[in-house]
This record gives C-alpha cells, sequence and structure tokens, in this order.
C-alpha cells in the first residue's frame, strides 16, 4: 500500500461536539498524520495523510463522527503528500 493524503470537509452538527478532538484521537490511533479545524460556516476542514488503509478506516469513522456528532456529508479529495508528523487540532 502506498501513502496518500486528503483534504476536505466534513458538514453537520460538527462544532461544539466534541468531533474534533474524537477525531485526532482516531487519526493518531491509525497512524494518521495531518489536522482538523473548525470552518466559518458550521463545517470542519483537515488533512488528512498516510496509508490507504488507514485512510479507508478514518473516512468510515468520518461518516459517523463522535457520539454527538450528526455527519451530513464527507467531503475528501486527493492532494499533494505534506510530510507532516503527528495529528493536531488547529
Amino acid at each position: 500500500m502506498s501513502d496518500i493524503c486528503v483534504q476536505g470537509r466534513v458538514v453537520g452538527k460538527v462544532q461544539g461536539v466534541g468531533f474534533r478532538q474524537a477525531t485526532v484521537r482516531e487519526a493518531s490511533r491509525l497512524g494518521i498524520n495531518g489536522w482538523v479545524r473548525n470552518q466559518a460556516d458550521g463545517s470542519v476542514a483537515l488533512l488528512l495523510c498516510g496509508s490507504e488503509d488507514a485512510l479507508e478506516a478514518m473516512t468510515g469513522w468520518l461518516q459517523r463522527g463522535s457520539a454527538q456528532a450528526k455527519v451530513e456529508s464527507v467531503e475528501l479529495e486527493a492532494c499533494v503528500w505534506q510530510d507532516i508528523a503527528g495529528f493536531v487540532q488547529l
């Protein structure tokens, strides 16, 4: 498997419900590097870099979200590899 990066956003009730913190925990557990941050429009933006398998698992998790989140959609697209160490909340 090769390493890839994707960027995008998660839309729905994803702010004020612990979504970013849960995303950091899940990404770290899966060995994914990158970041997550709130957007002014109420969505959450993110960058995920890691193995295809890890990103596939993370995408599945993002579609469910944290316990109190209500995810409406996950929009991800491939982007240029970014050599980032760790996963942080911005």
